[in-house]
C-alpha cells in the first residue's frame, strides 16, 4: 500500500521596481534593450594566437562519485555553425554493453565546448529518446576563444540509458560576417560502476541519495515533448498568456508512482520577465517596444483539464544578459544547467490507470513570446502485479490571487506585485504489491533573491556608457522522511556582480566587471563550500576557497 500526499503552497511574493530619474522614454527603451544578450568584440593589444582561451564555469557542488573507474563514451562530436531553424543534430546511442560491470551507481553527462569570435549566447537542449536530459545556455565567446564544460548527474534517467535511443541536440546558431562564433561540441557519458562504499546500484539505490526524493530511479520515462522530425528543439513554444501546448500519453496499468519533471526557459520579450513593466505604466507613458504584463510568471500544468501543479521558475540570467562582463568567467546561477522542476502526481494515478490515452498541458500566466517548455513523466512499476488500483480521496485548487500596487508619476514609480496563498492540494492512495512501496514524504522550501539595476548614458557618436549591478541567489531547504529516517539538506548560493563598459558600435572600448559568489551546501552526508570572486581587468582571481567533505 502506497499513500502519497502532495500539497503546493505559495506564500507572499513581492517584487519591486524603482526607476531612477531622470529618464526619457528613449533612454528607458535603451535600458530595457540592454537587459537582453549583447555580443561584443573586445579589443586586445596582443595577437589572439598568443592569448589562451578563457575557461568559463558555473559554481556548483561536485557530483558525488564512487571510487570506481568509469566507462566513458563519446556520443556526439559536432560543430554548430548555421543551425538555426534546422533539424536537431542526431546520433545513435547504445548502452555500454562492453563495460566490465553493468551495475552502475552514477551516470554523468559531460558537455564540452569551445568557441572563438563574436556570437550571442544560445539556448540549447539535449534529448535522449525524446526525453530532455539537459537544458543549457552557451557562453558568449571572445576573440581569443573560450572553453567550458557542463557535467550533469543523469542517473535518474537510468532505465532510459539501458536501451538503444536516438540522441538529439538542438543549438540554434547563426554564423555570418558579423557573428563568427562556431560552437565546437563534444558530448560524452560516463558510467560509474557501483562499489562497496556505495553498497547498491542506482536501481536499488540504497544509501546513494541523488536528491530525487523517494529512493529508486524510475522504471519507465515517457517524453512529454514534440516528436522528431522537426526544425527546432523538441520543446513546446508558449507564445502568449492564452497559449496552451499539450501532448497525449498512455501509461502501463501497473504504475504505483508518477512524477512529472518540467523543463522551462524564457526568451525574447520574456527573457527578463522579472523586470517587465505593468501594462498601465506602459500605456500611461506611451512607451513602445517595451515588454509588459508585469513581473510575475507562473507555469501551469494540467492533466485532462485538472490543474496538478504550478512552477514559479528561478530567475536564470543567461551568459550575455544584463551585461556580459558580469559573467566572465563565472556564469550566472543555473545558466549552464537550467533547473528542472518535479511535480508529484501519484495521487491522481487512479484517473489515468484505465488503459486509455490522457493529456498533459502547459500554459504560462502573463506570458509574452516566448517560453520553451517540455516534460518527462517518470513512472515506477509494480513488478508484483499487472495492474494497480488507486483512489483520489481529495482535490482542491484555489484560484491565483494576484494584485498590483502601483504608484508612479511619469516615468518614475514603484510597483509591488502580491501573490497570496495559492494552494493546489490533492490526496490519494495506490494499492501495489511491490514490497518496497511505503509511505514517504519530501518537503522543500525555496527562496529566490533577485535585485538588479541597469542604466546607460548616451555619449554621442554611437557611443554609450553602460552600468549594471546584479544580486542573484537561492536559499533551498529540503527534508525527506522515509522508513530509514529523516534526512535534511540546505543550499545557499548567492552572487553579486558589478559591471560598467564604454561601448562604441559593437566594440567595448573599455570596461570593468566583477563577480563575487558564496556557495554553501550541507546535508547529512556531505558539505561543500566555495567562496570566489573575479575582477575582470587583467583576469585576476581573488579570495578563493574551495572545500568538499564527505561524512563517514
Amino acid at each position: 500500500m502506497a499513500s502519497t500526499l502532495y500539497s503546493l503552497l505559495f506564500l507572499l511574493s513581492t517584487l519591486t521596481l524603482l526607476h531612477q530619474p531622470p529618464l526619457s522614454a528613449a533612454n528607458l527603451h535603451s535600458t530595457a534593450a540592454l537587459f537582453r544578450s549583447q555580443p561584443f568584440s573586445e579589443p586586445t593589444s596582443l595577437p589572439t594566437a598568443d592569448i589562451p582561451p578563457t575557461t568559463f564555469f558555473e559554481v556548483t557542488k561536485p557530483i558525488p562519485l564512487p571510487k570506481t573507474k568509469p566507462c566513458s563514451y563519446l556520443v556526439l562530436e559536432h560543430d554548430f555553425a548555421y543551425t538555426y531553424g534546422k533539424s536537431p543534430v542526431l546520433a545513435d546511442y547504445k548502452p555500454p554493453t562492453d563495460c566490465p560491470s553493468q551495475n552502475f551507481a552514477r551516470i554523468v553527462l559531460e558537455w564540452t565546448a569551445a568557441c572563438k569570435g563574436r556570437q550571442f549566447d544560445r539556448i540549447f537542449g539535449v534529448w535522449l529518446g525524446g526525453v530532455e536530459i539537459l537544458r543549457s545556455c552557451t557562453a558568449e565567446p571572445r576573440a581569443t576563444g573560450i572553453v567550458w564544460t557542463v557535467k550533469k548527474d543523469i542517473t535518474r534517467y537510468y532505465s532510459l540509458l539501458m536501451s538503444n535511443q536516438t540522441l538529439a541536440v538542438y543549438l540554434g546558431n547563426l554564423v555570418d560576417s558579423t557573428y563568427t562564433g562556431v560552437y565546437h561540441v563534444n558530448v560524452s557519458i560516463h558510467f560509474y560502476p557501483a562499489d562497496r562504499s556505495y553498497g547498491h546500484s542506482a536501481v536499488e539505490y540504497g544509501e546513494l541519495d541523488n536528491g530525487y526524493g523517494f529512493g529508486s530511479v524510475a522504471d519507465l520515462i515517457l517524453p512529454i515533448s514534440r516528436t522528431l522530425p522537426l526544425n527546432d528543439g523538441l520543446w513546446f513554444e508558449i507564445e502568449n498568456s492564452t497559449d496552451v501546448e499539450s501532448k497525449e500519453f498512455l501509461i502501463p496499468q501497473n504504475v504505483y508512482r508518477a512524477v512529472l519533471e518540467v523543463y522551462v526557459s524564457f526568451h525574447e520579450n520574456d527573457e527578463f520577465w522579472f523586470g517587465n513593466y505593468p501594462n498601465e505604466y506602459i500605456s500611461a507613458n506611451n512607451l513602445t517596444g517595451v515588454p509588459g504584463n508585469g513581473p510575475f510568471r507562473e507555469v501551469v500544468v494540467s492533466l485532462d483539464g485538472l490543474v496538478v501543479g504550478a512552477v514559479w521558475p528561478f530567475t536564470v540570467i543567461y551568459t550575455g544578459g544584463v551585461n556580459p562582463l558580469l559573467w566572465r568567467p563565472i556564469t550566472a546561477i543555473g545558466s549552464f544547467d537550467l533547473p528542472s522542476y518535479d511535480i508529484e502526481i501519484t495521487p491522481l494515478l487512479s484517473k489515468i490507470l484505465d488503459g486509455k490515452s490522457h493529456k498533459l498541458a502547459f500554459s504560462v500566466t502573463n506570458a509574452l513570446n516566448v517560453w520553451y517548455i517540455d516534460a518527462n513523466l517518470h513512472l515506477w512499476l509494480d513488478k508484483g502485479s499487472d495492474r494497480t488500483q488507486g483512489n483520489l480521496l481529495e482535490y482542491s485548487d484555489s484560484p491565483l490571487s494576484l494584485s498590483l500596487l502601483s504608484n508612479f508619476t511619469g516615468l518614475d514609480g514603484l510597483f509591488i506585485t502580491n501573490i497570496l496563498n495559492q494552494v493546489i492540494h490533492f490526496n490519494g492512495t495506490v494499492d501495489a504489491k511491490t514490497p518496497s512501496s511505503s509511505i514517504l514524504s519530501t518537503n522543500s522550501l525555496k527562496k529566490f533573491t533577485l535585485d538588479f539595476y541597469s542604466d546607460s548614458i548616451d555619449k554621442g557618436n554611437g557611443t554609450y556608457d553602460s552600468v549594471a549591478n546584479v544580486t542573484l541567489g537561492i536559499d533551498a531547504t529540503r527534508q525527506k522522511t522515509s522508513k530509514f529516517g529523516t534526512s535534511t539538506s540546505r543550499l545557499k548560493n548567492l552572487q553579486n556582480g558589478q559591471g560598467n563598459m564604454l561601448v562604441k558600435g559593437n566594440l567595448v572600448v573599455s570596461g570593468l566587471g566583477s563577480t563575487q559568489q558564496e556557495y554553501h551546501y550541507i546535508s547529512d552526508k556531505s558539505c561543500y563550500f566555495r567562496n570566489i570572486c573575479f575582477l575582470l581587468t587583467k583576469l585576476k582571481t581573488c579570495d578563493f576557497l574551495d572545500a568538499l567533505k564527505i561524512f563517514d
